[in-house]
């Protein structure tokens, strides 16, 4: 079964193809934009890897350009695109009702309009991926995960919120945190690697990029993670400002004439590293000034990794221990720096850095504790896409079965 899979993120179109269940990666590329607002596009296959640039950035010339890859001969991946036999998509927010795996319909779609404003800045491009793909691709299963899916086993200790109850009966006001399907992946291979049994390890799971948020998973499921109704909760981000008393934005309303849009705007777009540094949101960026003695710099990292820390201390707690941490995302795979300024000062908790591990494996798949430590850590490069194929296969073949039967 040879299953596409699409990620449209807010400044990035991600595709793997793969051969399912063999779970073969075929083909895969990323377009992202550009500070000038253009598009690169970087392409690998089997054989070679290519970069392909041109100005500006649409979704449905960047999806046209991903078929085209899918059938070009030099690929060597399909004569057609009639072979793609299901679609996956990342999906964004479910709400209450998104609790899994589902096949994408119309009526679907109309669902998922209704919870734009509860993700604006990934919300609008993610649709646009979606409509546009099953345009160009229309007579294949399409099929989607919601990135809030995972998070559905929070117990409603965790994710309720400290206001009148009848907000969260009428409107669903709720923590439901993101990047399920990524700390699914993570905490799952992560225990496979450790040598965990899965149903009965206390994980915490760190996704860390541009966005970033952390997870509890006890004995296979989630109780407890980092962001809530929306992506700003929780620790700090590339732009995004974190947990925030909520007087604080009352304040700026009040007292400054700010609108709703101008808040939003400073807490998405100007805020976390960016913010506090003055520098950039990208935390290569941030670090390399505070390497160069930018104060500034220097404390947003500073910020920025007790936060983290934070949580997995709180995590611990909820969990009554800990047996393993498990890192990813671009900054948790491939910043040394980050692991080792997190991690530290957490032996209390049986957390032991290896530094040499962290060093020399930084960026690839590897176990990073010391020997004789009591918590496991592990480094899990991302893989979002193959949990999504994963999972639309099966349901494709359990749909297949019912109409069959």
């Amino acid at each position: 079964m040879n299953v596409l899979v699409i990620n449209s993120g807010s400044s990035s179109i991600k595709f793997r193809l793969f051969c399912m269940p063999e779970e073969i990666l075929v083909l895969q590329g990323v377009a992202e934009k550009n500070s000038e607002g253009n598009t690169t596009f970087r392409i690998s296959s089997q054989k070679e890897k290519t970069v392909k640039k041109w100005n500006g950035y649409s979704c449905k010339k960047i999806l046209d350009a991903i078929l085209k890859e899918l059938v070009s001969p030099a690929n060597e991946c399909l004569s057609s695109l009639s072979e793609v036999d299901v679609v996956g998509h990342r999906m964004i927010h479910g709400g209450e009702n998104g609790t899994g795996c589902v096949e994408i319909t119309d009526s679907l779609v109309a669902e998922m309009q209704k919870l734009v404003s509860l993700a604006p800045l990934h919300y609008p491009t993610n649709l646009e991926g979606i409509n546009a793909t099953r345009k160009l691709i229309p007579d294949v299963f399409h099929a989607g995960v919601f990135d809030t899916a995972f998070h559905h086993t929070l117990p409603e200790k965790a994710f309720l919120y400290g206001i009148p109850f009848s907000w969260y009966q009428k409107h669903k006001i709720r923590k439901f945190g993101f990047h399920g399907t990524s700390h699914k992946y993570a905490s799952q291979r992560a225990s496979q690697i450790a040598g965990l049994d899965y149903q009965s390890s206390k994980i915490v799971s760190c996704h860390l990029g541009n966005g970033a948020s952390v997870a509890a998973i006890k004995n296979g499921k989630s109780i407890d993670t980092s962001m809530g109704l929306t992506p700003v909760e929780g620790v700090l981000m590339g732009t995004r400002c974190g947990d925030i008393d909520a007087g604080v934005l009352i304040y700026l309303q009040q007292n400054f004439n700010l609108s709703n849009r101008e808040v939003q705007q400073i807490i998405n777009k100007e805020s976390g590293l960016l913010g506090i540094s003055g520098v950039s949101g990208d935390y290569r960026a941030v670090e390399k000034a505070a390497q160069e003695g930018n104060k500034a710099a220097r404390t947003a990292l500073a910020v920025y990794h007790y936060r983290i820390k934070k949580y997995f201390g709180a995590y611990a707690a909820a969990m009554g221990g800990l047996d393993l941490l498990a890192f990813t995302g671009g900054i948790g795979q491939n910043s040394a720096n980050a692991r080792k300024e997190i991690c530290s000062d957490l032996e209390f908790l049986g957390v032991q850095l290896s530094e040499k591990q962290n060093t020399e494996l930084n960026g690839t798949e590897a176990i990073i504790q010391q020997e004789k430590a009591n918590v496991k850590i592990v480094i899990i490069p991302a893989n979002e896409e193959l949990m999504i194929a994963r999972e639309v296969a099966d349901l494709a073949k359990r749909k297949q079965k019912d109409r069959l039967s």
